[in-house]
């Protein structure tokens, strides 16, 4: 009824401005919680649900109880909802919906379902209007008429939930979190309170989780540890390690540092009534010969390191550098996560046994203009001015080529070849500079610049 008609009826009724983006959040934390039911939990429009007891029912004493868990759950939070399961999600919903709460048994959706109205489809007005008018009123009179008709009059997209809802078709659901790689848990009879003794929780946990890995030859790279209270609130702990892992001590540790860094510490509130972990991401991980060079030790120690920075600040704050497929010196390293593997097979090129580096360490960025006098004008400087000091040339090495890469359009259009040469002072001093525009060819003045030194 209008809102007028609903105030005249009952002058106290509270009314409020509806809210779509908090009752979205809602949903989302109510979603959150469920996933102690069930990893695989999905948002149902506009107010429900939708959850996949495949594999999960037998924990909590089959489809009922589970049922009647998840239910109890919510009332706890104050909420009220009806609930069904069924074969199939459309099925589970229109049930829930339209329907008796049941439990149904395994291939007999279309028995409990065929009782249905005809609104139990959500199709358009107009077509359940049709269906009514013709004499349609619930599911199985639907069911008993030629499809091809039926498709014909009120389109494929009608008869396509149908069939669903009959349990004759199966669509799975899709979760608001991948399935993880891994998942064991540890369930309270009492709420757990003892934040002290949270790690004597988490250290057979992880130990269950590594055997798991360890018989499919793998490791984790991924991890997230996620604590459900009884008031409905779950807090999550997520970190990662640069290499595959399932050293329960090492993964314990940057758990450690992970929740020492939270802006917002870790609150049992009323306690916790479900305590998870969870292999979100796993590779292969072979085991590893032990031998006597230090190599080995010192890239584990350095892996370590990266892994224990990263929790502690954060993956996106620790980066290190990663070389590319050019010639471009600007662009031959760029950033990535420290904590993610190299997604590149590009190498560094390394001198020659007793050759001086090609590149130096220290680049400026932009190029410094210098001031120059060369011999010949395609020739090395005799001499600069850098800074208002000038340095004359003792060596040179050169000219080094470089032209811009015409496939990138914009960086072809500014910049010109580049003539790069090698420079040694008198005083022992080594820089890297360049020349910028070839002589006459690209511009008729082209000018210095000074790129890098070298150690």
């Amino acid at each position: 009824m209008t809102l007028a008609d609903a105030k005249a009826r009952a002058p106290h009724l509270a009314v409020t401005q509806a809210d779509a983006e908090a009752d979205q959040r809602l949903m989302l934390r109510l979603a959150a919680f469920c996933e102690q039911f069930t990893p695989l939990v999905a948002l149902d429009p506009p107010c429900g649900l939708m959850l996949d007891a495949t594999g999960c029912a037998h924990l909590f004493g089959g489809d009922a109880a589970m049922r009647t868990c998840v239910l109890q759950a919510m009332a706890r939070l104050s909420f009220t909802g009806r609930a069904a399961v069924a074969g199939t999600p459309d099925a589970a919903r229109a049930l829930a919906r339209f329907g008796q709460e049941v439990v149904t048994p395994p291939g007999e959706d279309d028995m409990f379902t065929r009782p249905l109205p005809i609104a139990a489809l959500e199709a358009p007005r107009e077509t359940s209007v049709a269906l009514t008018r013709a004499g349609l009123t619930t599911l199985g009179d639907l069911a008993d008429r030629s499809s091809a008709a039926l498709t014909a009059r009120f389109g494929d997209a009608t008869m396509r939930r149908l069939t669903r809802i009959l349990g004759r078709e199966d669509a799975r659901i899709t979760p608001l979190r991948p399935l993880p790689e891994c998942m064991v848990e540890r369930r309270f009879a009492e709420p757990f309170l003892d934040l002290a003794a949270i790690e004597n929780v988490l250290r057979p946990l992880i130990a269950e989780a590594a055997g798991i890995l360890e018989k499919r030859g793998e490791g984790g790279r991924a991890f997230e540890a996620r604590f459900f209270r009884t008031d409905g609130a779950v807090a999550a702990l997520n970190f990662e390690t640069g290499a595959p892992s399932r050293n329960v001590e090492a993964l314990l540790r940057l758990f450690r540092l992970k929740a020492d860094a939270l802006a917002d510490p870790l609150d049992p509130g009323y306690g916790f009534d479900v305590i998870r972990f969870y292999v979100l991401r796993a590779e292969a991980l072979a085991q590893s010969q032990i031998g006597f060079e230090r190599q080995g030790a010192q890239d584990s120690d350095v892996a370590d390191l990266v892994d224990r920075l990263a929790a502690r600040f954060g993956r996106e704050r620790v980066l290190r550098f990663a070389a590319q497929e050019t010639h471009d010196p600007v662009r031959a390293a760029s950033y990535v996560y420290a904590a993610s593997p190299s997604s590149s097979q590009n190498s560094w090129v390394k001198p020659e046994p007793g050759e001086p580096p090609l590149r130096p360490l220290f680049l400026f960025d932009p190029p410094q203009p210098i001031e120059t006098m060369a011999q010949t004008p395609d020739g090395p400087p005799m001499h600069f001015k850098w800074r208002r000091v000038r340095h004359m040339i003792a060596r040179a090495e050169g000219p080094e080529r470089i032209a811009p890469e015409w496939w990138r359009q914009a960086i072809g259009r500014e910049r010109r070849t580049r003539d790069y040469y090698r420079l040694e002072d008198r005083d022992g001093r080594r820089f890297w500079v360049f020349r910028e525009g070839l002589y006459e060819s690209e511009t008729a003045a082209p000018r210095w610049f000074l790129h890098g030194l070298f150690a």
